[in-house]
């Protein structure tokens, strides 16, 4: 599986740099970090000739807001579009100062640097930008690939354990719906206790070869929402609560659920249903779930549907996964019910 073209591994973060503006001669640059990887991040990087964005950390500044406040900024720094900017941080920095990048003045290029294992293994991969609108998760975007990716792994290293294992939520999806021996791998070791510099590269691959083949998700790039339509679902019923979910959390418990809708659907066989339920469940253990009711609404806005139809996609195996599946809401209730009375 090939890496795709802009993403570099280093383990040298500046030199990289300095060798993709010698490249791209910007007039202006300015990095966009929020309180963590300001502080933690970006002291490797030399900012004498460059302008700075701060932002606050979090899913839940994910928002038009907090874009006015990027877009202000990069016009008050007089930035024309022979500019750059450099997203420092994780998921919501790459979604986000993406997005800013790609709509100021009709798009200007734009550099992620991503600090969590979550970013690195899949928001940086495959070109969805984006923020939350009004409670619906990356409600508002457009498909844009950076400039460049620079992978370094240093980064995971001013990471809090639970984050990292909020992106490793995504690694074994990437094993359940494409690559069965990866996954058997991910469960030879235990949590954190991986080389996670070559878990980086086999998931980028595996999304690449994904991406690659459907770029727009017009239909295989679905697959990589194993998960996600029950697992967006809670996560922004959380956004919305003064309770919190991390985005790889609220997808372990969409990959539980939607692993027993895969078995109610004759897809996988019971056994394949039981190993993963009990494999996320070592990972992660159980969270709270909230009301159905309140979760199917937030359902409906999911972009993968057509209509009113709630579509999901399901495993057909361990590392093969098919799209484009109905369920019922009595299966959804059922599913709620099932990953309630785990143990």
């Amino acid at each position: 599986m090939k890496t795709p073209d802009y993403i570099t591994f280093t383990d040298n973060p500046q030199n990289t740099l300095n060798e993709l503006l010698a490249t791209f001669q910007p007039d202006k640059v300015a990095f966009l970090v929020d309180e963590n990887t300001k502080a933690h991040c970006l002291p490797l990087f030399d900012q004498s000739e460059s302008e700075l964005i701060v932002i606050k950390s979090g899913e839940i500044h994910k928002n038009l807001d907090t874009c006015q406040y990027i877009w202000e900024q990069m016009t008050d720094f007089g930035f024309s579009r022979k500019s750059i900017l450099i997203n420092l941080g994780g998921g919501v920095i790459g979604d986000m100062g993406g997005f800013c990048a790609a709509t100021y003045k009709r798009g200007i290029r734009f550099i992620n640097f991503p600090t969590t294992l979550l970013a690195a293994v899949d928001a940086n991969i495959g070109g969805k930008l984006g923020v939350d609108f009004q409670g619906f998760k990356n409600h508002i975007g457009v498909f844009q690939d950076p400039d460049g990716v620079v992978v370094c792994d240093r980064f995971l290293q001013t990471l809090p354990e639970r984050e990292l294992r909020s992106g490793f939520a995504e690694v074994i999806k990437h094993g359940l719906i494409y690559d069965k021996n990866y996954y058997k791998g991910l469960k030879q070791s235990a949590f954190p206790n991986y080389d996670w510099n070559e878990i980086i590269k086999k998931s980028i691959g595996i999304k690449g070869a994904v991406v690659a083949e459907d770029p727009k998700e017009a239909g295989l790039r679905k697959i990589l929402n194993f998960g996600h339509t029950l697992g967006h679902g809670i996560e922004s019923w959380y956004l919305n609560s003064s309770k919190s979910l991390l985005h790889g959390e609220a997808i372990s418990i969409g990959m539980i659920m939607e692993g027993f809708l895969s078995l109610k659907s004759g897809l996988i066989n019971e056994s394949a249903q039981k190993d993963l339920t009990e494999y996320i469940l070592k990972v992660y253990g159980k969270y709270e779930l909230p009301p159905l009711d309140e979760v199917l609404p937030l359902m409906l806005q999911d972009k993968k549907n057509v209509g009113n139809q709630i579509s999901y996609s399901l495993l057909e195996g361990i590392g093969k996964c098919g799209f484009d599946q109905k369920i019922t809401t009595d299966w959804i209730e059922e599913a709620f019910d099932y990953y309630e009375n785990l143990k």
